[in-house]
């Protein structure tokens, strides 16, 4: 059954009079039609533009095409050599730097070796775990770290704490932010000791400038709430850390005075001349 026709009064009519509105304006000369391929031309032209100026997604293949670069961990007996690919490592501007400098007529075939006489080995390899996996083990579950079979679960000798203190100095002289914050994170989910929580603090000490508050800080707010555990269990190792390290003193004593003066433990003395009788 054919459809009916519907008729709309006046639509035709309003056509007819657009379209001869359309020829006067584009007069004999065609400037619409000028006008239109032009347009369509610029449209054209920016949407090469757009894909030029889009980079297109550089894929995990991409980054195992690179060159390989070595690196040289150690001193002695206990060097060893690793590999790895160079689009990953450039990620660090140490790296970065420390390929810029390889020989402009360097071929693939050509050795690229970087020295890394002084670093730790597992370090190291806790850095070439992120750079290709985006995370190191032991990986983070929750607000814990995942089992660990070969140290163990509280840290007795501070083995834990120092590996993701290595890791959190390594990142920091590499110039892998996201790295340094994953390490620090780290720290605060193992259960350690009085002497495991000591050899991390000397270690920090040791390997951190003192403008470095994000990893220090919480170092002596943790002795410095535990004046017991200084008492009966640590009191020789402290005395001896303190002697060796005296910033590290000077932290954790200002961390107390701090904490009392907010708190208003003590009143202020009438006078500075004089003590209170019977002390």
């Amino acid at each position: 059954m054919a459809e009916p026709k519907v008729r709309i009064e006046g639509f035709e009519a309003a056509v007819d009079e657009a379209l001869q509105d359309v020829d006067m304006a584009g007069g004999d000369d065609g400037e619409v039609v000028e006008a239109e391929d032009g347009a369509n031309g610029d449209g054209a032209d920016q949407e090469e533009v757009a894909q030029e100026g889009t980079d297109a997604r550089t894929t995990f293949i991409d980054y195992l095409k690179s060159p390989i670069i070595e690196l040289l961990v150690g001193l002695g007996e206990e060097q060893t050599l690793l590999t790895a690919h160079q689009a990953l490592l450039v990620k660090s501007p140490f790296f970065a730097d420390a390929v810029a400098k390889f020989s402009a007529e360097a071929t693939v075939a050509q050795t690229r070796r970087i020295e890394f006489a002084n670093e730790d080995l597992d370090a190291v390899g806790c850095f070439l775990q992120y750079l290709y996996t985006g995370e190191y083990f032991p990986k983070k579950i929750g607000d814990a770290l995942e089992s660990d079979a070969v140290q163990s679960a509280s840290g007795d000798d501070g083995k834990q704490l120092l590996k993701h203190a290595k890791v959190y100095t390594l990142a920091d002289k590499l110039g892998v932010i996201e790295l340094k914050s994953l390490a620090h994170s780290k720290v605060h989910r193992v259960n350690s000791t009085a002497r495991g929580e000591l050899a991390y603090a000397r270690f920090v000490y040791a390997n951190t400038p003192h403008t470095d508050t994000t990893i220090r800080k919480p170092i002596a707010s943790f002795w410095g709430q535990r004046s017991h555990v200084l008492r009966h269990e640590a009191e020789d190792n402290f005395r001896a850390l303190c002697l060796e390290y005296p910033e590290f003193g000077f932290d954790v004593l200002s961390f107390v005075l701090d904490a009392r003066e907010r708190k208003g433990v003590e009143a202020e003395p009438k006078s500075g001349r004089k003590r209170a009788r019977g002390m």
